[in-house]
């Protein structure tokens, strides 16, 4: 297979067979991520990507998982990833899901039968970066969405019947906005009622626009304790019927494991102890992306 620099997936794709079907991000704006930065955007003929899926058989007698990477695969027009998704049933007729990361444009864009016909040919997981619920931070990281944009795309691909699985980041708003960032992400999250959340904490990139801020004492990054803090507020202002909530990341101090809301207490028990007994956090040697 052909990878073009590094390749990201998310922490249940581990197992998975990754192909990029786009190099790079479309945005690439955030000014938390550096992870395409050094890759100019483009979307890769369907010639090369059935390539690699035809290399991979000769590879892999079975295949159960596939992510399509780079950034946000769901850019792609519709009829691409519908050929996409008709080759995989055809080279691995055994492989149970495909996932991409997709921004929240990139769900708008789609119409719902859109996706209902994607969902129908395999697509059977979406990861959309909330990052916040708050639309101060977000318009501060550059996310280039709006709260009701993230509320309305969220909705659209859980009404689909897609599972949709939310990431958000840990002390994305720095100290000053630690409480805003819980409680608004918490609420947001309700009002989208996802399939899965995962919590990562912040991390400093090289030459990220965060890293800046924070190296010239503009941004106060939270301290192990306050991220606790920050995380049980998340939790406090979260109502789902059915979540799988995961913060067991390789950035977090802390790993943390439920589903919501059935072990919600239990998880906001467990914050509480950790706060007020003590605990020994990750060190940051061992923490990363």
């Amino acid at each position: 297979m052909r990878y073009e620099g590094i390749v990201y997936r998310p922490p249940s794709e581990a197992y998975s067979f990754i192909v990029q079907v786009t190099v790079g991000c479309a945005h690439n704006k955030c000014s938390f991520c550096s992870m395409y930065k050094n890759k100019k955007f483009r979307i890769r003929n369907l010639e090369e990507i059935f390539a690699d899926l035809e290399e991979g058989k000769t590879y892999y007698s079975r295949v159960d998982k596939i992510f399509l990477a780079d950034g946000d695969a769901l850019c792609l027009p519709t009829e691409h990833l519908k050929k996409i998704l008709l080759k995989i049933k055809e080279l691995f007729p055994q492989c149970n899901r495909v996932g991409v990361y997709s921004t929240p444009k990139d769900i708008l864009r789609k119409s719902l039968e859109d996706l209902k016909e994607l969902g129908n040919l395999g697509l059977g997981i979406i990861y959309m970066g909330l990052e916040s619920g708050s639309e101060e931070i977000l318009k501060d990281i550059n996310k280039g969405v709006t709260q009701e944009e993230m509320i309305q795309a969220g909705k659209k691909v859980k009404k689909s019947g897609i599972p949709l699985s939310l990431t958000v980041i840990s002390g994305i708003g720095g100290r000053e906005n630690l409480e805003r960032h819980g409680i608004e992400t918490g609420k947001v999250i309700s009002q989208i009622n996802p399939d899965f959340v995962g919590l990562l904490t912040l991390m400093l990139e090289q030459g990220t626009e965060i890293t800046s801020k924070v190296n010239s004492g503009e941004f106060n990054l939270l301290t192990p304790q306050e991220v606790m803090l920050e995380t049980k507020i998340l939790l406090q202002n979260t109502n789902v019927t059915n979540c799988i909530f995961r913060s067991n990341h390789a950035s977090n101090y802390v790993s943390l494991k439920g589903t919501l809301p059935f072990d919600k207490e239990r998880i906001i028990n467990t914050i509480d102890q950790i706060l007020n007994e003590g605990y020994r956090y990750k060190s940051e040697i061992f923490r990363g992306l």
